[in-house]
């Protein structure tokens, strides 16, 4: 199966796995060369501490190569229903607070609550996904059943490639 991803956050992920390929991984390299060099391996505090840093990063060297071979980018294109869908940045009220957020919908591998980028397949993602403006959502979060009325969806300006 192919997880949707956008072409920003497919850059993203290149980005990152290139950092830890050509810069973090040599430094790591470097670290355990210099540590070998201070004799006794088995009493040796910073060999055991780099080679581990080192196993860490392979294995998020892996979880980010996994994650390119499994997504495909979408191009994101403003949709005239109105309707919500990958990409698409929705305004929505907590209809228990009047709290208002904002939301773009996308894919599991670039999700970031903190960016405001949630993930489609999350319980509020799929809740929002096919609904328009006025419509309202429940879902299950962690704190309890929440309800959001969607006050708007917009589209990010593409630009032409």
């Amino acid at each position: 199966m192919k997880y949707p991803i956008t072409r920003e956050g497919h850059d993203s992920l290149k980005k990152d796995l290139e950092y830890l390929r050509n810069t973090k991984r040599p430094k790591i390299i470097l670290a355990i060369e210099e540590a070998r060099e201070h004799g006794d391996l088995s009493e040796n505090a910073e060999y055991e501490a780099a080679k581990e840093e080192y196993q860490f990063l392979l294995k998020k060297i892996g979880e980010l190569e996994e994650m390119l071979k499994q997504c495909e980018i979408v191009d994101v294109k403003k949709n005239s229903n109105g309707m919500v869908e990958f990409g698409g940045r929705v305004s929505l009220k907590n209809l228990d607070t009047d709290e208002e957020v904002v939301y773009t919908v996308v894919g599991p591998y670039e999700s970031d609550m903190k960016k405001g980028k949630i993930s489609m397949t999350s319980p509020l993602g799929r809740a929002l996904l096919g609904k328009k403006i006025g419509d309202e959502v429940t879902f299950s979060a962690p704190g309890g059943e929440r309800t959001y009325e969607i006050i708007t969806v917009s589209w990010p300006v593409v630009s032409p490639s």
